[in-house]
């Protein structure tokens, strides 16, 4: 499927500008990460340990109820997000004292919402101990599989292919990081999943475009590179706006439809498929055409 004709777009002519606009992304998502390691972004309970209910009421009821229900028992810092369907309502409480908090929401609903019988449909506890190591393990878990990443590409295309591939991934993590960080969404479990399926996505992307690039310099090893590459890139072009449109209207509908538990999880996948695209064409590519531009010049020299 087709969507454009034959296009002469300047991609690699553009790589001042995006690279410039990466860079800040970059390290707006350095700094995230930071906050990450150090536990002081908008921690999940995955990673800093506390209580999550799921509670399922009788009849609708108001969030502003509930949460002043909870403040007259002395929790005041929980998270509360309302499920329409089904009158369900899910309590998070973040550093919290594991295995006393439940029965204190509990008590609280059934002393303050008499009137709205409840029933618990799930509790998960961690401690803060757990929370601090899966934190950790998450951090070499997402490097390993960078890691991966480059020993991959540099395997079945070249070294210089595997480093192109390996910033874009890297970059499109840390894009990912960098908008949550700066919307305070919350940094759990489902949002790593996320990080790790787009790294997956950019990848495939990226080993499209690369495909191209090595047909066509074996075809033409005497063109200019910059040609090349942009020749490459425009003709797989809509190839790889098909895909990430596909990609897109699925992760839209889930950001949609799929409820209040997937929310954050179907946000981190649009933001990922969008940057992931980018970062194929302006980022990978670009940056394997200055490492090809000097490896040319050196072996001119050494000639």
């Amino acid at each position: 499927m087709e969507l454009l004709g034959k296009t002469h777009i300047d991609f690699i002519g553009k790589r001042n500008i995006s690279f410039v606009l990466s860079s800040l992304v970059a390290i707006i998502g350095i700094i995230g990460i930071i906050q990450i390691g150090r536990g002081a972004a908008n921690m999940g309970i995955d990673f800093s340990g506390g209580t999550a209910m799921q509670l399922k009421f009788s009849k609708p009821f108001l969030i502003g109820d509930a949460r002043s229900a909870l403040h007259k028992h002395g929790i005041d810092k929980a998270d509360l997000q309302e499920i329409k369907e089904g009158n369900m309502l899910l309590v998070k409480m973040a550093g919290a004292a594991v295995g006393k908090q439940s029965e204190v929401v509990q008590t609280a609903f059934k002393k303050e919402l008499a009137d709205n019988p409840f029933s618990v449909e799930s509790t998960t506890e961690i401690g803060p101990s757990i929370g601090d190591k899966l934190r950790k393990d998450t951090l070499i878990a997402v490097a390993l599989s960078l890691l991966g990443i480059i020993l991959y590409i540099a395997w079945r295309f070249d070294f210089k292919f595997g480093i192109g591939a390996i910033v874009a991934t890297i970059h499109d993590v840390l894009a990912m990081v960098a908008v949550f960080y700066l919307l305070n969404k919350e940094i759990n479990l489902l949002f790593i999943t996320a990080v790790l399926t787009i790294a997956g996505y950019s990848l495939t992307d990226t080993v499209v475009i690369f495909d191209r690039i090595r047909e066509n310099l074996h075809k033409n090893l005497k063109g200019a590179m910059h040609n090349i590459f942009n020749n490459s890139i425009n003709e797989v072009l809509s190839r790889t706006i098909v895909t990430s449109l596909t990609t897109f209207v699925a992760a839209a509908s889930l950001f949609l439809f799929g409820g209040e538990v997937i929310h954050d999880f179907s946000l981190a996948l649009l933001i990922g498929i969008g940057v992931a695209t980018y970062s194929s064409v302006f980022v990978a590519s670009p940056i394997v055409v200055i490492l090809e531009n000097r490896a040319l010049a050196k072996n001119v020299q050494t000639a």
